[in-house]
């Protein structure tokens, strides 16, 4: 149900991405991205903004509901690199694992908040990377009754 969301919401749909994969305890989600007539820009290949757009909310999504509502979790900052012109479909996997979800919690347990910081790549079907995309998320712990 959470994937055809994603692909009908107007925001993400307007990326041109889809999501095809979500795992169901949001710990691994895989977005595709086609090089098509709404992803192509002026030079033909797709357009960094669809790259960029395809990849921008997982982290923070599957944050959210991995953690649940003890939490706060907000996108912070986004860099990325276009290391080829995209010339066919692109596709991006996100991972959460145990590990990271227990670091989280347990950094948590003795700071107001942290920033943690996520790498997702854009490759084709080979495996060729055709963009790099790091974002920071802010996680805090929630307090009741009071607003982040």
């Amino acid at each position: 149900m959470l994937r055809w969301k994603f692909n009908v919401f107007p925001a993400y749909r307007g990326t041109g991405a889809r999501v095809r994969y979500i795992a169901d305890d949001m710990r691994e989600i895989r977005v595709e991205l086609p090089l098509s007539w709404r992803t192509r820009n002026y030079v033909g290949t797709i357009f960094g903004g669809s790259m960029y757009a395809a990849v921008d909310p997982m982290y923070m999504i599957m944050l959210i509901h991995c953690l649940g509502a003890d939490y706060v979790v907000w996108d912070k900052a986004a860099s990325i690199r276009f290391l080829k012109p995209g010339r066919t479909t692109l596709t991006a996997t996100f991972r959460i694992d145990d590990g990271e979800l227990d670091a989280i919690r347990a950094e948590l347990a003795t700071e107001r908040s942290i920033d943690r910081l996520y790498t997702v790549e854009l490759a084709d079907a080979e495996g060729t990377v055709y963009a790099v995309v790091e974002k920071t998320v802010y996680v805090k712990k929630q307090v009741r009754g009071q607003r982040s």
